[in-house]
């Protein structure tokens, strides 16, 4: 679009951004094998921290 014509006329764009937490009780190497290998779309990311026992 021209910035000169229609000034008032300009495209919007958004990001949003969602967040979820899963506290994970004693998982197994299994569980933490299957999180790793999640086939996600595009712009979907996820995060995995391993903690110990001594961590709660």
């Amino acid at each position: 679009r021209s910035p000169h014509v229609d000034k008032k006329s300009r495209e919007q764009f958004e990001i949003r951004t969602h967040k979820r937490l899963l506290d994970i009780l004693e998982p197994t190497q299994q569980t933490v094998d299957a999180l790793m290998k999640l086939d996600l779309p595009a712009g979907v990311d996820v995060e995995i921290k391993a903690f110990g026992k001594e961590h709660k």
